[in-house]
């Protein structure tokens, strides 16, 4: 049995969980909504201000979508109560993000500017220009919109110059130095 599977999740108030047919999981708070669909190996249970996610059988697979299944209705829980967000810093001489619109525009040393628009329910702001700030109910949404901003100028090892996450260590490189010792 899945350790972290058994443990059962605590609902918050305000936050309504409902499972529908072919195990939709819809989560429901005060500003988002969210919908999942569950393995049906899963069963869904919500009780009064209690969720238990339970495995149909004891299988090694049904064991593995059992803590995935539980977390993920966790995760949903969190994100329609508090949601998530993700910070990035911007490195570099030059280097720069805006906000035009619903699009954040960066300089980051290319030939043009890079546009990336926001999605549907995440938002994306810029309180300077070196920082970015990713944030929205669904934990994956964001954590790919970050990804996907990152990737359009990754740090690099030599300098430190581009997009890294905030808490992201770069392990710096030492430069040539050969042509030094003579």
């Amino acid at each position: 049995m899945s350790r972290i599977g058994k443990q059962p999740i605590a609902l918050p108030a305000g936050v309504t969980v409902t499972v529908g047919a072919d195990n939709l999981v819809t989560v429901k708070g005060a500003k988002f909504t969210l919908s999942r669909k569950i393995a049906s190996c899963i069963e869904v249970e919500v009780n009064e201000n209690v969720i238990n996610v339970k495995a149909k059988d004891d299988t090694k697979e049904t064991n593995a979508m059992h803590g995935l299944s539980r977390t993920l209705v966790a995760n949903m829980i969190t994100g329609v109560t508090t949601g998530y967000k993700k910070e990035l810093e911007i490195n570099g001489v030059g280097y720069r993000a805006a906000k035009q619109g619903n699009q954040l525009v960066l300089n980051v040393g290319f030939s043009h500017q890079v546009c990336i628009d926001e999605h549907d329910e995440l938002t994306i702001e810029v309180p300077a220009p070196n920082k970015i700030v990713v944030s929205g109910p669904d934990k994956q949404a964001v954590g790919q919109l970050a990804s996907e901003i990152r990737e359009v100028r990754p740090p690099e090892p030599y300098l430190g110059k581009g997009i890294k996450y905030v808490d992201e260590v770069i392990r710096r490189k030492e430069g040539k130095t050969a042509a030094k010792k003579k």
